[in-house]
């Protein structure tokens, strides 16, 4: 299959995926998709008419990887991961605002707003961050205790 094969043409004549075609594209599943979207942390179902079948876009692509890349790295909830989101959707659109704009009192203002937004994504970083020195510390005393041990029992 091609990275993006055609199923129906979205607005804009954009091409679109069914859901099984994102789900292979993102080595991920449907359920999983579906629950995404259940969540927040995929934004189709709002875009769809009930009763029709589920396209997505290379945005969703995108999108779902991203989730995807963030989880496994972070380790982060779903709802975590929902925060993050939406804080970098946001700076998005923020950046939009900025482009758009040849006002320094309102590109001041977008900046500031931007700023309070990685404000939120780098606390959400730290905190994971945080649990796994923790964790390495642990991990370390624990090995030190067995390296003590085996020391006494070499003697």
């Amino acid at each position: 299959m091609s990275a993006l094969s055609p199923v129906t043409a979205g607005e804009g004549g954009e091409r679109t995926l069914r859901i099984g075609e994102l789900a292979e594209l993102t080595g991920t599943t449907p359920r999983t998709l579906r629950y995404y979207e259940e969540v927040g942390l995929l934004g189709s179902a709002e875009r769809r008419a009930q009763g029709t079948h589920r396209t997505y876009t290379q945005a969703d692509v995108d999108r779902v990887r991203e989730v995807i890349r963030l989880r496994d790295l972070l380790g982060l909830s779903l709802d975590q991961l929902s925060q993050l989101l939406e804080a970098e959707s946001a700076r998005a659109e923020l950046r939009r605002e900025y482009r758009a704009s040849d006002d320094p009192h309102r590109r001041r203002q977008i900046l500031e707003r931007g700023l309070e937004h990685l404000e939120t994504q780098l606390e959400l970083v730290r905190s994971r961050r945080e649990e796994i020195e923790q964790l390495e510390g642990e991990l370390v005393a624990r090995r030190h205790a067995v390296l003590h041990e085996l020391a006494e029992l070499g003697r």
